[in-house]
């Protein structure tokens, strides 16, 4: 009955977030993150922005697109605390900002800021607040890199060794899903709740709605892997699965990953080894910073005071 309640008030807000935006009407603030207020006008770009960068995010029911959207937003504002506490400045050089953004939205056939600008401007949507998006991302992850890269790990020589003794490798198609745990939370009982999910809807929908990794906008997507970028522990995991299964939680730091093999083929090419370790090195080391960023955002959540108004 409660359940069935709190998804009632959420489409009601939700309803009024279309027509007070529509209608141009009052912009209501809904949530304080700290003493950063999060509007209904938030909320509504939020989502419209999610649905143009992620084909799923359309299917969702619209409660679960606001709840999504909402926890969304709240985690860009807990990075976007800790980002001043630490640097002061939301900035960075246009140049490379400009560049960041292009790549990132070349999916779109966007090549040059004006037709970004205009891309958004068409959408109803404030490119400049796309741009604080991009900027708050790229400062998070210069964050996480100035505090985490002394415990990076990455066997050079291994993977040397690997590459000159197989160079027929194995490529993943692989979906994530990262998920915690609360203190109460039974870790079986969270499980079961995220794999009903997937198999009622599907796992990039899950993704969006479970996930606390930083793909989760995207279904969860991590595109093609190479064998030789996973660690032993989930290559194992990975090479048991048929197309379209996923595996049950693996502990890693951070959380619990879920990961779906969505397709794979054998690679057998001749290799310029230093530059494939070079391209391995990469990887890994994004992967590591990935998981110590979100022990980092869950370390600076705990000291975040969130309420709704």
């Amino acid at each position: 009955m409660i359940k069935q309640l709190k998804y009632i008030v959420i489409s009601i807000i939700y309803s009024l977030l279309i027509i007070n935006y529509c209608n141009s009407a009052e912009n209501k603030i809904l949530f304080k993150v700290n003493n950063n207020i999060i509007t209904s006008l938030d909320i509504f770009t939020e989502l419209q922005y999610l649905k143009i960068i992620n084909k799923e995010f359309k299917k969702i029911e619209k409660e679960k697109a606001f709840e999504i959207s909402r926890k969304s937003i709240i985690r860009e504002k807990i990075k976007e605390i800790e980002i001043k506490r630490v640097i002061k400045e939301i900035e960075i050089d246009d140049k490379i900002l400009n560049n960041i953004i292009i790549g990132y939205f070349k999916e779109f056939e966007i090549n040059t800021i004006t037709e970004f600008e205009n891309f958004f401007l068409n959408k109803n949507i404030d490119p400049n607040l796309i741009k604080k998006k991009i900027t708050l991302e790229v400062l998070w992850n210069q964050l996480i890199y100035s505090k985490y890269n002394q415990n990076i790990k990455i066997d050079k020589q291994l993977i040397k060794s690997n590459l000159s003794n197989n160079k027929k490798q194995t490529e993943f198609l692989i979906s994530e899903i990262l998920f915690n745990i609360d203190k109460n939370e039974d870790l079986n009982k969270k499980f079961l709740l995220i794999d009903n999910s997937i198999k009622e809807i599907n796992f990039a929908q899950t993704a969006l709605a479970y996930s606390i990794s930083d793909t989760a906008n995207k279904g969860g997507k991590l595109g093609w892997i190479s064998e030789s970028i996973l660690s032993e522990q989930i290559y194992k995991k990975i090479k048991k699965l048929k197309i379209g299964e996923h595996t049950n939680p693996i502990l890693v730091p951070g959380g619990f990953l879920i990961l779906k093999l969505l397709d794979f083929k054998e690679v057998n090419k001749e290799i310029d080894i230093e530059n494939e370790v070079k391209k391995i090195v990469k990887e890994k080391t994004n992967q590591q910073l990935n998981r110590f960023s979100n022990i980092y955002f869950n370390k600076v959540k705990k000291d975040i005071l969130i309420n709704e108004l």
